[in-house]
């Protein structure tokens, strides 16, 4: 799992170093990155639940299954916190949910390095859960969901 984590973390510090300098010198854009962080949450949360047992390598249609059970689990945990919530992302800079995200990535490093042992803290998979949903955020703020990107 850390070598995942590593991922996002990759992807998220791109995002604040273009961020913090307003350019960059690689054609992706911020947006591709936060569609790779989507993905590599999935990725790990998928990697999370399964067990010891289960193949190296699995069949195309149960990472479908499983990529789908993990996409609706995140979904409907951003519904229930944006009910709660009222929406507060709409109001946030993208810089400010990308400390959020690097902050989360902390968090679970230190989890990862503390062999998955937290004396206070929600586990790792609500941790990528959120930054999965925040990166989503990042996109709808950006007008590339539901703008005229899409």
């Amino acid at each position: 799992m850390p070598s995942i984590t590593d991922q996002i973390f990759i992807k998220a510090q791109r995002i604040r170093s273009i961020q913090d300098k307003g350019t960059q010198k690689v054609a992706e854009d911020i947006n591709s990155e936060f569609i790779g962080i989507i993905n590599y949450c999935l990725i790990a949360m998928m990697q999370l639940g399964l067990k010891d047992t289960d193949p190296m390598e699995l069949p195309a249609e149960k990472v479908a299954e499983l990529y789908d059970k993990y996409s609706e689990e995140t979904l409907e945990l951003l519904i229930n916190k944006n009910h709660d919530y009222g929406e507060a992302w709409r109001d946030m800079r993208v810089s400010s949910i990308t400390d959020i995200i690097l902050m989360k990535l902390l968090r679970v490093k230190q989890i990862e390095d503390n062999s998955g042992k937290t004396l206070v803290s929600e586990g790792v998979n609500a941790n990528y859960q959120d930054m999965l949903n925040y990166s989503v955020f990042s996109l709808i703020k950006s007008n590339f969901i539901d703008g005229e990107n899409h």
